[in-house]
């Protein structure tokens, strides 16, 4: 009975799982029909789908291509048409061509019969002239060429005294218009060169940013400004104007390098006496290489070529010189052009005037000054550096301290007077001054044993810096008295002059 209702049970199993297997058949296939359905409908769609945006493309590449065909074929049609208006042109004008050449044969051929109408009638000219003069011959009983002699000899004379009173007519008018002809000249020249007309001051202002640099650069107890002044030969005046420094010298080279040396111990920091002495020496070696770039600098602006290097030199000098406070630079380019312009009016050489008006001044440049005037000792340098003797003429003689040989002479001397006489332009009163501060240094600087001077406060105070091993204390003390003494017998100058003999003794060694 057990085995019965295993068997039965087993029996259930096997038809229920055979049901199962078959009603999952059955739905699988349903899925999958249903899926298979699906996937076939979604594809027909994405189909679709591909082929509307295909044509979609195909109609916009079909439209682009079609724009672009109709470009081109614009752009043929107007190529085309261009071409045609060309060719037309060429035709009219292979037309006129045509037209000219006809034209020109024609007159050649009008000229050709010209010619040997003209030919022809020359050749009766000439038998009509033989025939009369064989029968001048016969009634006047002379040949040809005794007559030919006679009438050479009467026009001769008729010549003469036509010449002589059209030269008289002409000299006449030269002198009544040389003068006019001159000012038109001079005014021409003048209004074709603007210049500043600025006069050189004595003073320069050194801008610091507070009052603590102020008193850095005085210094415990002033002795940085001392050993300042000392170096450099400026008077440094420090009062209560903010933010400011002045700078008193009458010459502007000592007053640069008081001025750049300033600059560079603000921006470094350091400022004492002994920095001070290295940052004057290498600033005035600075000032001696930008002398030089001026010098070049003014040569090729001027287009003055082939100098020496020395009068290049003093050429960049002039910038720190002045004559009468006009600055001697600008004077000295001003009559340059001046001379450039004048030549060219004159049909004279435009570079040689420039050169010479350049270098007019060159004389006024040396510190040492001997006792020649400026232009004879500029002739003097220009000749020494192998400069033409026309150029040398026209530096001497633009004061007619010589004679003028040269075309250009008279040119410099004019141009010379015309950039002084500017408003404005010279001060007496300046170069008076500066003359003086000058002649005082130079007195002081005569005696042995010194070995710098520097007047400073105007004139009011000389400084004689001496040699220590050359001169004791005693004798510092005698030199005082004796450049005092010389001072009153040989200069004029206001009020009193205070001398200053400063003898300093150093010792200087190494830790190495």
């Amino acid at each position: 009975m057990d085995i019965a209702l295993i068997l039965a049970a087993l029996g259930g199993v096997v038809v229920g799982g055979g049901i199962v297997v078959l009603i999952w058949t059955f739905v699988l296939k349903k899925t999958y029909k249903n899926t298979l359905h699906e996937a076939r409908k979604d594809g027909e769609m994405l189909k679709e789908k591909k082929i509307l945006e295909a044509k979609e493309r195909i109609s916009k590449m079909q439209s682009d291509m079609d724009r672009q065909a109709n470009q081109r074929n614009q752009k043929i049609q107007q190529n085309e048409q261009h071409i045609r208006q060309m060719q037309q042109q060429v035709q009219q004008q292979q037309q006129s061509l045509n037209d000219r050449i006809a034209d020109n044969d024609r007159t050649r051929e009008q000229l050709q019969r010209q010619i040997e109408l003209t030919e022809q009638k020359n050749r009766e000219a000439d038998a009509r002239i033989a025939e009369g003069r064989r029968m001048l011959e016969q009634i006047a009983g002379l040949s040809a060429d005794e007559a030919k002699t006679k009438l050479v000899e009467s026009l001769k004379d008729e010549a003469r005294t036509e010449a002589a009173s059209y030269i008289n007519e002409i000299m006449d008018d030269a002198r009544m218009t040389a003068n006019k002809e001159a000012k038109s000249i001079v005014i021409k020249t003048i209004q074709r060169v603007a210049s500043e007309t600025a006069v050189e001051n004595a003073v320069t202002v050194f801008h610091i940013d507070s009052d603590e640099v102020k008193g850095r650069i005085i210094g415990r107890e002033g002795r940085n400004i001392r050993a300042l002044e000392a170096a450099t030969g400026v008077e440094i005046i420090v009062d209560d104007t903010p933010e400011a420094i002045v700078l008193s010298c009458y010459d502007p080279v000592r007053r640069e390098v008081a001025r750049l040396a300033l600059h560079q111990l603000v921006l470094d920091g350091r400022i004492h006496p002994a920095r001070i002495e290295e940052v004057v020496n290498k600033v005035r070696k600075q000032l001696e290489e930008e002398i030089i770039e001026t010098g070049k600098r003014t040569a090729i602006d001027m287009g003055v070529h082939g100098l020496h290097p020395e009068l290049i030199r003093m050429i960049g000098k002039m910038k720190y010189r002045s004559s009468y406070g006009q600055n001697l630079l600008q004077h000295a380019r001003e009559t340059a052009n001046l001379c450039a312009i004048m030549a060219a009016e004159l049909g004279l050489n435009v570079k040689k005037a420039r050169r010479a008006g350049l270098l007019h001044d060159i004389g006024k440049v040396p510190d040492d000054e001997p006792e020649l005037p400026h232009a004879a000792l500029g002739a003097k340098i220009a000749e020494e550096y192998h400069e033409k003797p026309d150029i040398v003429n026209a530096i001497a003689a633009h004061h007619e301290e010589c004679e003028m040989t040269s075309d250009i002479a008279p040119i410099v001397q004019i141009c010379d007077a015309i950039s002084g006489a500017r408003p404005g332009a010279r001060r007496e009163i300046v170069e008076a001054y500066i003359k003086r501060l000058n002649d005082l240094e130079n007195l002081a600087q005569s005696y042995p044993g010194v070995q710098k001077t520097y007047a400073i406060q105007a004139g009011r105070e000389l400084r004689v810096i001496v040699a220590a091993d050359k001169i004791n204390d005693a004798e510092a003390e005698q030199l005082s008295t004796d450049i005092a003494t010389k001072i009153q017998k040989e200069m004029t100058y206001p009020g009193q002059v205070r001398i200053t003999v400063i003898r300093e003794t150093r010792a200087v060694s190494y830790a190495k």
